[in-house]
Formats: C-alpha cells, structure tokens, sequence
C-alpha cells in the first residue's frame, strides 16, 4: 500500500493552519469573554468564519488529493495543488478581517475553488484509465 507522503505532508501543514485559525478565534474569545456565539464582536465573526470556511473546504481537497495519490502516485501536480491550498488557506482568514472585496480573500477563496476542482478533474480522469495504464506527463 502507498505511504501516501504528498496528502500526509499537506495534511499536516493544514492541520497547523486549522488549529492557527481555532487559536486566533479563542484568543478573542477569552480576551473579551465570549464563550458562545460571537457576541456582535465583528473581529471574533470574521476569525469564526474563516476558521468554518477552512473546514467546510480543506477537506474534500485532501480526500481527493489522497485518492488520486493512491492511484496515481505522488505526482508533482499534487505538490503543486497542496502548495497552493495551503497558501490560499492562509491568504484567505487574513483578508477576512479587512473591508471586503479585497485580494486576500477573493485570492484566497478563488485559489481554493481552482484547486478543488483541478482536483476534481484529475480524479474523474484516473477514474477513467484502464487500470495500469501511465498517467498523463502533464500531471505527473
């Protein structure tokens, strides 16, 4: 069985960034005493936000980055794909605490969905090879 080391890397580097994003929502809600909800606080609802919007995409990518890498292998298109998630998933909380639109986290959340489809695609397309058969140089 493949050791799966791209998704696992990836994994690991959003699951620090995850626990970055629980970690700026706690520190305001201890500094200014929220336990439930975000209070009318604009600063905790934006921190609460990015930190659901991060969970509500990260990981279907990672799903579909781990079953393409079972099948496919480790291909430098996957190495592409987690870089660029992980980045657009730290662009993305920052641009949520500045007035909207702004370039973090239009880039952020635009990256987000173009590597979640990428992702998507490339699945549907290792989906349909005859078993066996080497993928596409473009990808690998």
């Amino acid at each position: 069985m493949p050791m799966l080391k791209v998704t696992l890397l990836y994994a690991a580097i959003l699951g620090i960034i995850n626990l970055w994003l629980s970690w700026r929502a706690g520190k305001v809600r201890v500094s200014d005493k929220i336990m439930i909800g975000d209070g009318g606080n604009e600063l905790l609802r934006a921190r609460m936000r990015a930190h659901a919007n991060f969970n509500e995409y990260v990981p279907l990518a990672l799903i579909l980055m781990a079953l393409i890498e079972f099948h496919a292998g480790p291909a430098l298109g996957l190495w592409v794909l987690g870089g660029l998630l992980a980045l657009a998933r730290l662009a993305h909380p920052f641009g949520m605490e500045r007035p909207a639109p702004n370039a973090l986290r239009a880039g952020g959340i635009l990256v987000t969905y173009l590597v979640t489809i990428a992702l998507i695609l490339w699945a549907i397309y290792v989906v349909f090879q005859p078993s066996g058969a080497p993928i596409d140089p473009r990808f690998a």
